[in-house]
């Protein structure tokens, strides 16, 4: 009988070297065959084929079973924050002394933003869309919503409501500019009384940036406004900030504390208002916007540190954070038909660049830390708010009902916001 004895593939190759065998045919190899796995390892289905095919057999023993998978469980770190955010209501109803038919609040959180799973954001982020007390310059993608109502605020801010749904509206006085119109500030007043009784929604009053100019207007602003709760835009180190934080506290109003991307300057100019008084449910911080296409990740930087920084305890900087959306529209790609390059590519249709500038600034920066948006082109706007509105966690009638496809995430809807 003849005696059993182990051979290994190798021994097998050996073999065929020493005699010099090139290739077998008709060839098969009888016996037992084994073959030694590390615990856990389950054959492949191509080496199992493999072997059947050279040593003629038609099934192999079953591979010893994998070891059942220890059961794991998925948690999301968690972080311990000690600060809050301030929680800032802007605008008046009847009940508090004003005309608004709703308000609007930012602030509040306890966490990052969206990290709802950590502590839900008890506020989504807010966009107040742009008009101008004269007719201005603006890209023809934007220009083409407004042809009809840029001789009027008062009709600009009302078809920002009634037509695109803005929560908010901001009138930008910028013809009180010396260098522009030199319009007085008791004309700005007036257009200010035309936009309050022109809608019912919270309204932001901003200035032309002239900082001789800016401390009369925003008072004579924020005087003919007593008790509708506006946000005063704004505050600065670079103008007399004591005569408008005076004026917004003496008429009733929220104060814009805007700084230029640097946070020891935004915590000082916040330190100045809580010495001359200002409330701190009556502060909201502008750190300032680099949009897209000129310093973006200046900007999300910036905001993502100081809301870091006030969730960690830091109390100077614990205030809901607005971001100048539309500044977007100061990159040349944003607006220009055609690359001022030659040899550069095709930039695609302005029509869609500029809005996408908006919604690519506004998302990023409503992932930092950004609690208001102030916006132009009522597309991007809308669409802005239905991202925000979805990472919230909010869910509309519209979301219920209508079933997105894959293919069809990408679309440009005619409508603007959706409330």
């Amino acid at each position: 009988m003849a005696r059993a004895k182990k051979i290994t593939l190798e021994d097998i190759a050996r073999i065929l070297e020493e005699y010099d065998v090139v290739e077998l045919e008709d060839v098969k190899i009888r016996g037992d065959v084994e073959i030694e796995l590390s615990a856990g390892v389950a054959v492949p289905p191509s080496l199992i084929h493999a072997l059947q095919s050279m040593i003629g057999v038609q099934k192999l023993p079953e591979a010893k079973r994998i070891e059942d998978l220890v059961e794991a469980k998925f948690e999301v770190a968690k972080a311990e924050w000690v600060g809050q955010i301030e929680e800032v209501t802007i605008g008046a109803t009847s009940a508090d002394g004003g005309t608004r038919e709703r308000t609007v609040t930012i602030g509040g959180e306890k966490s990052l933003p969206f990290y709802n799973f950590d502590c839900q954001m008890p506020h989504p982020p807010v966009i107040s869309v742009d008009c101008f007390d004269m007719p201005i310059t603006l890209a023809k993608a934007v220009r083409g919503h407004y042809e009809d109502v840029m001789e009027d605020p008062g009709e600009w801010a009302k078809k920002n409501v009634r037509e695109f749904g803005a929560d908010m509206v901001t009138i930008h006085l910028i013809s009180t500019d010396p260098t522009i119109k030199d319009t007085s500030a008791r004309e700005a007043a007036k257009t200010v009384e035309e936009v309050l009784q022109a809608v019912k929604v919270p309204i932001v009053i901003g200035g032309s940036g002239n900082p001789d100019k800016d401390p009369a207007v925003l008072e004579a602003a924020a005087e003919v406004a007593e008790g509708e709760r506006c946000l005063i835009a704004s505050a600065n180190l670079n103008m007399d900030y004591e005569r408008i934080a005076k004026a917004a506290m003496d008429h009733g109003h929220v104060i814009l504390s805007w700084t230029q991307l640097d946070i020891n300057a935004q915590k000082t100019l916040n330190r100045y208002l809580f010495k001359l008084g200002v409330p701190r449910e009556d502060i909201v911080i502008d750190p300032t916007t680099a949009a897209l296409g000129y310093g973006l990740d200046y900007a999300f930087t910036n905001i993502e540190r100081m809301r870091i920084s006030a969730l960690k305890g830091d109390t100077d900087l614990a205030f809901p954070i607005s971001c100048g959306i539309t500044n977007a529209w100061g990159a040349r790609e944003a607006w220009m038909k055609d690359s001022p390059i030659k040899e550069d590519s095709d930039w695609g249709p302005a029509a869609y660049r500029g809005p996408l500038y908006e919604i690519m600034t506004g998302l990023t920066l409503g992932i930092a830390g950004g609690d208001m948006f102030m916006m132009m082109h009522p597309k991007a706007a809308g669409a802005v708010k239905r991202v925000t509105q979805m990472l919230f966690g909010a869910e509309g009638d519209e979301a219920k009902d209508k079933k997105v496809e894959m293919e069809d995430w990408v679309t440009w809807g005619a409508g603007g916001f959706k409330k």
